[in-house]
């Protein structure tokens, strides 16, 4: 059956996407562990639909506001985690799990900016996916939904093309902050990022579902941008950097 909407639920940090269809749901990123009621409340109040119809969440990659409530969710209504191959191999080993506690603390920290309350959100760094994917695949059972391979944020990112409507979620690839198009501060790997950049303006898609900005057109001319502006080595997060965030 046929892609009824697809709906942005504002979370803790980011907007989290819920696809609604006539018998089932598909949450298109997990938001924090914190926003996993707010999603179910919205399934069960405003959808009226039993919890047990989210089928599928994708997992584009491992931070807290993308990843941290995937597990708690599948505990709830057994639904089935979607992800990249990489995805527990992010916080792997000492550093990584060193990096866990301190993108928890960069969370909470971004939520005291937007003056959000302090809230409960720790999650495993481990997501055991149900179901692992690779770039060109169609979500099982979700078949209008083809998975996009796009690192560089982290080395484990995940977009997601709607193919009849041509709209890609595309993470943290892209943020809009005060009407601008800008890249994340972390950036990884900066020689994939630019790939990803060109990947998704290749498929021209007729609107960008943000997890930071909301829903978005955006033309060629930004994708330009952002690839001319992109670092040449990789840019990391510290504290200083975070204090600057807007």
């Amino acid at each position: 059956m046929s892609l009824i909407e697809v709906v942005g639920i504002e979370g803790y940090i980011q907007t989290t996407y819920l696809a609604v269809y006539p018998d089932k749901l598909m949450l298109i990123d997990s938001g924090c562990r914190g926003d996993v009621d707010l999603i179910l409340n919205y399934i069960t109040d405003t959808l009226q639909r039993p919890v047990e119809q989210l089928k599928t969440v994708l997992v584009s990659h491992m931070h807290p506001d993308h990843a941290g409530g995937a597990v708690l969710l599948r505990k709830k209504t057994g639904c089935q985690i979607v992800a990249g191959a990489q995805a527990d191999t992010w916080y792997k080993g000492l550093l990584g799990r060193k990096q866990h506690v301190w993108d928890l603390a960069l969370t909470h920290y971004v939520a005291n900016r937007k003056r959000k309350p302090k809230t409960y959100q720790w999650y495993t760094p481990f997501l055991k996916p149900d179901i692992i994917v690779k770039d060109g695949d169609k979500v099982p059972n979700f078949e209008d939904w083809v998975i996009l391979e796009t690192p560089g944020h982290t080395n484990c990112d995940l977009s997601f093309w709607h193919t009849p409507s041509n709209e890609i979620y595309t993470a943290d690839l892209i943020l809009k902050i005060k009407n601008k198009f800008v890249s994340p501060y972390l950036i990884s790997y900066p020689k994939k990022y630019k790939a990803s950049l060109n990947k998704i303006k290749a498929l021209q898609p007729s609107q960008l579902l943000l997890a930071h900005g909301r829903k978005s057109e955006i033309r060629a001319e930004d994708f330009d941008s952002l690839i001319e502006k992109a670092p040449n080595e990789p840019r990391r997060m510290g504290l200083r950097e975070a204090i600057g965030l807007k």
